[in-house]
């Protein structure tokens, strides 16, 4: 005995639909064709162009073509057609409908010629570069100037570091003082120079012991040590004439 629900289903049967694993099958072989093609064309834009990622467009009669590489391998191919929806031929999301793999497809040739003109057009560009440049000037001279006149602020400083830690007391501290308004402070650790820096705590370090400063800014900051110099000796003299009013007993 049938049964009846199934008898009176108003439905046709499953059997009655079409399977579609045929048509996606064969999508997904000319997908992994055009892949494997495009990826030649990534790979050699790619070795063009440096760099970890780019891309560039090819204009063809049926629209435009972008191809995007990354890492050396094709990351997308974008077909935009002169009329109708973009098509993502290849990408690294979902596969592209069949119709649109199909409009992409019949104007895939005439990617490949694009390419090819392309290259073509690189041919010879740079036969007439040459290659003749000048000798780069050597900057040793100005280094050696450079450090001349810092090794003279290092060697004044070291005094002042040595006198100044002497009457400290102190393993280490600062001297400070003013210069035509800006905050010079000598740092010093057991007497030796730590560092000199102009215009206080991001401001700029004539002596440190990192890199040296350019030559332009030693020059600029060599002419100001002077009256940091002086500073320091109108420092020395108030302490002498504040001395001198002790009276012991």
């Amino acid at each position: 005995m049938s049964d009846p629900d199934q008898s009176s289903s108003p439905l046709p049967p499953r059997s009655a639909l079409a399977d579609v694993d045929a048509v996606a099958a064969h999508r997904d072989e000319l997908v992994a064709e055009v892949r494997d093609h495009a990826g030649r064309m990534a790979y050699e834009l790619a070795k063009l162009q440096g760099g970890d990622y780019g891309r560039r467009e090819f204009e063809t009669p049926g629209g435009t073509w972008t191809v995007k590489h990354e890492a050396g391998g094709l990351d997308f191919l974008l077909f935009s057609p002169t009329s109708g929806s973009d098509v993502y031929v290849v990408s690294t999301k979902q596969p592209p409908e069949p119709d649109a793999l199909a409009t992409g497809l019949a104007d895939y040739p005439n990617l490949v010629a694009a390419w090819n003109d392309y290259v073509e057009s690189l041919s010879g560009v740079l036969d007439e570069v040459t290659t003749d440049f000048p000798q780069p000037a050597s900057t040793a001279d100005a280094v050696a100037e450079r450090d001349r006149v810092l090794d003279a602020i290092r060697d004044a400083c070291s005094v002042i570091a040595g006198e100044v830690y002497r009457y400290e007391n102190d393993d280490y501290g600062t001297f400070t003082a003013r210069v035509d308004g800006d905050r010079w402070e000598l740092k010093w650790d057991e007497g030796a120079v730590s560092y000199l820096r102009v215009g206080g705590s991001t401001g700029f370090y004539l002596l440190s012991q990192y890199e040296a400063p350019s030559a332009a800014d030693v020059r600029e900051y060599a002419e100001r040590f002077p009256g940091f110099v002086r500073a320091y000796n109108e420092f020395v003299d108030e302490l002498e004439s504040d001395l001198e009013h002790v009276e012991l007993g």
